[in-house]
């Protein structure tokens, strides 16, 4: 209790230093509460780490599994800092070229290798733990099934806890040190550099460690299974070892990475249009989003604490207890947070109702698709009974089924969200209704990101499971202890894909709100540029319009759709690709070894992790550099060649001395922006469920269906989760990622489009 009293009275006495108003309390509550959830994360990691590891069969596969997560880690990661240095001397140079944008060069540049470095940190630490998890699991399985739950959640509460508290307080510490509790109302647009560093950090983790993932997968999957007959993780086959790998580096770094994005992009959007209400709550509501992450901090330690499990209890029942309390505690905290910093306006806690019943909602849809016990997944095993032809057809029906009922509770959220910022804010008349409305999205975004912590413990529970599995596996362990393993797998598939519904919820929900911080930004740049010309802006307009009835507008629309579908096909032959890399290599391991299939003699697990290392660290970077390099063509050729289309007669621009402020380049970009985020949405809802349920209808035949493991209707099932492998984990969590990249990108390019 001493060091929490003295850490409380730091914060007190740095605050009253400061000279500032009361106000700035909530800022150094939220940074304190930031260093208790990575203090948090450190007493969870202990109590993982100090548990028992096992034999030494066990011992000798984990580490084999850490030695290739750990290279996999430094050449990924020594790759996307060479990236982000690169882009980092563009985006300088690029905002001193106009002196309008020249004073923000340094913070811009500042925040965006922040936001970076904190996006790799959270990944890497995360990993850390959960790849000294799985050993622990899988020893804690031979005694307790509850035991074995508990060490699996909180080494993945650890990730959770280090992401969300590193995103509070990147942003949090940035916003001071800019002369936030000064100049509050313009230092939210001097941030906007760390999202674009989190987002582009995300985007290379989530797709390199998609790559690595499945092409080792697809591989062991396919001469393991299909062709050499034997099972999944059997210690003869050379890429099982990669396979165990590609869990962590796909599942844990690469959704750690994909989750930081998210809170940091939502909270910067945020506090932009919590700037435009600065007339209203002051400080208070651009500091809100940063209240609101630390509530979700303490509700997710809170959470993970009381999870525990029977022997005989199916352990999906404990995590959904635990993510109920943690999302009854965001909402309770969610509301008091309304009460002493909105002032009491409940419509607007309507509109964090609104997220957090979307990130519910969300999940259960997702499980519907997905889990062997409903229609969909049922409906492809049956359909594999036929061959794999109708498996395919199946699954790829399925998989276009699946954005429907989503996609209106996105509409609903987005309207009653709308509709109850609008009523939160009537008495307020300097406000139009417009930004109301749009602070009632941001909120939503906030509910649904209130649980992020938990769910992202969830998600990576399901890698430390499977890989405990493996570990059972290939060190010979009785089959009690491995059926026990197996529950435990089995939830963990469910909590993949279903963290993986949430991820796609709350990015889309998240690139609204970017969007709309977008608009904002360009209407503080027209506002500034005008104001040192010595004009005033009307205080009627607003960049609101996107008018689609310009050619090069509608021009821009159509490349943003066209830009998911090309960055998806890159990405999934990327996949397979790397794939045809891993399939030549265990070829040849037993070609020149026969005694690996007769199980005298070990297969060179090392070659084939360096080779699928290589194939997807090459792979990734060509998507990535488009997913950057798009935004900044359009805006930029648009905004310079506009006269050849006369998109100054169809603009209803402000004018500078009797001259329209040329916003070609700016409208051209949001048509991207808006029409990219719709079609990646649906695409990422199509690829992330349609390759779940094929997955688990594998599963399901795996269990004795139609015939069980090895039967026809088996290796059909294999080659439609093969195929819908690269949709659920490389493509579609890559778009969960392109889609608020995109956002990013334009909200810090904005200034070189106008």
């Amino acid at each position: 209790m001493s060091f929490f009293s003295s850490l409380a009275a730091f914060f007190w006495q740095a605050t009253n230093s400061l000279n500032t108003s009361s106000d700035s309390l909530y800022l150094w509550t939220a940074l304190a509460v930031g260093i208790l959830g990575l203090i948090a994360a450190l007493v969870f990691a202990r109590s993982v780490l100090a548990s028992d590891t096992g034999t030494a069969d066990m011992q000798r596969i984990s580490d084999a599994i850490r030695q290739g997560a750990e290279a996999f880690m430094r050449r990924q990661y020594g790759t996307i800092a060479m990236i982000a240095v690169a882009l980092a001397i563009i985006l300088y140079l690029g905002y001193r070229l106009s002196p309008f944008t020249a004073p923000f060069a340094n913070k811009v540049v500042i925040s965006f290798l922040i936001g970076a470095t904190c996006s790799a940190l959270a990944g890497q630490t995360g990993m850390w733990v959960s790849i000294r998890s799985n050993i622990r699991t899988a020893s804690a399985a031979r005694t307790s099934l509850g035991k074995a739950l508990q060490i699996a959640l909180r080494g993945g509460a650890v990730t959770g806890l280090i992401v969300v508290a590193l995103s509070l307080l990147g942003v949090g510490v940035l916003f001071l040190a800019f002369g936030g509790l000064s100049h509050p109302q313009r230092t939210p647009f001097e941030l906007v550099g760390f999202g674009f560093g989190a987002s582009l950090v995300a985007l290379f983790a989530q797709l390199g460690g998609g790559i690595y993932t499945k092409a080792a997968d697809v591989g062991a999957d396919l001469v393991g299974k299909v062709e050499a007959g034997i099972p999944e993780d059997d210690p003869r086959n050379p890429a099982v070892i990669a396979d165990l790998v590609g869990d962590n580096v796909g599942d844990c770094a690469g959704r750690g990475a994909d989750i930081f994005e998210s809170t940091a992009a939502e909270n910067v959007g945020a506090m932009i249009l919590g700037a435009a209400l600065y007339p209203v709550f002051g400080i208070k509501g651009i500091l809100f989003p940063l209240i609101v992450q630390a509530i979700n901090l303490v509700a997710s330690v809170v959470g993970v604490s009381i999870v525990h499990s029977k022997e005989d209890e199916d352990p999906m029942h404990a995590l959904n207890r635990g993510y109920y309390v943690t999302s009854l505690l965001a909402l309770v905290g969610f509301a008091a947070a309304v009460y002493y910093m909105l002032q009491g306006r409940w419509w607007l806690l309507g509109s964090g109702i609104c997220g957090i019943i979307t990130s519910f909602l969300f999940v259960r849809i997702t499980e519907y698709y997905t889990e062997t016990r409903f229609r969909p997944v049922r409906s492809i095993a049956l359909a594999s009974t036929t061959g794999p032809a109708t498996n395919i057809i199946s699954g790829l029906a399925v998989g276009m089924e699946t954005p429907a009922v989503p996609v209106v509770v996105i509409g609903c959220a987005l309207l009653l969200s709308y509709y109850f910022g609008v009523r939160g804010l009537a008495d307020v008349t300097t406000i139009s209704n417009y930004s109301k409305g749009i602070y009632g999205t941001a909120i939503a975004t906030m509910g649904m990101l209130s649980s992020a912590a938990y769910i992202l413990a969830m998600d990576t529970f399901g890698p430390i499971t499977d890989n405990a599995g493996g570990i059972i596996e290939m060190s010979n362990q009785p089959h009690d202890i491995r059926e026990k393993t197996d529950k435990l797998d089995a939830a963990g598939n469910t909590t993949k894909a279903l963290t993986k519904g949430y991820a796609i919820g709350s990015a889309s929900l998240a690139a609204f709100l970017l969007f709309s911080a977008y608009l904002e930004a360009i209407h503080d740049i027209v506002s500034q540029r005008m104001a040192a010309a010595g004009e005033v802006l009307p205080a009627s307009w607003s960049f609101s319009n996107v008018n689609l009835a310009s050619v090069p507008v509608f021009v821009g629309a159509l490349l943003g759709a066209m830009l998911t579908y090309l960055f998806s096909s890159m990405a999934i032959k990327a996949v397979g690709r790397a794939a045809q890399t891993v399939i030549q290599d265990v070829h040849q391991q037993f070609k020149e070894n026969p005694g690996i299939m007769e199980g005298t003699s070990q297969p060179d697990y090392g070659r084939c992790v360096h080779i699928v290392t290589g194939a997807a660290l090459k792979e990734m970077v060509l998507p990535g550099v488009l997913a950057v390099a798009m935004p900044l063509a359009v805006g930029v050729i648009f905004r310079h060649f506009s006269s050849t289309f006369n998109l100054k007669e169809l603009a209803d621009s402000p004018t500078i001395h009797g001259v329209p402020i040329n916003l070609s380049g700016a409208e051209a970009v949001a048509a991207l922006l808006m029409v990219g985020t719709i079609s990646g949405i649906l695409l990422a809802m199509l690829m992330n469920n349609g390759g779940g349920a094929w997955d688990n209808a594998k599963k399901y035949i795996e269990t004795g269906a139609y015939g069980g493991k090895r039967s026809e209707a088996h290796k059909a099932a294999v080659v439609g989760d093969t195929v819908g492998d690269p949709f659920k984990d490389t493509a579609g969590p890559s778009l969960h990622v392109l889609i608020k990249l995109l956002a990013t990108v334009t909200l810090v390019l904005a200034p070189l489009f106008v």
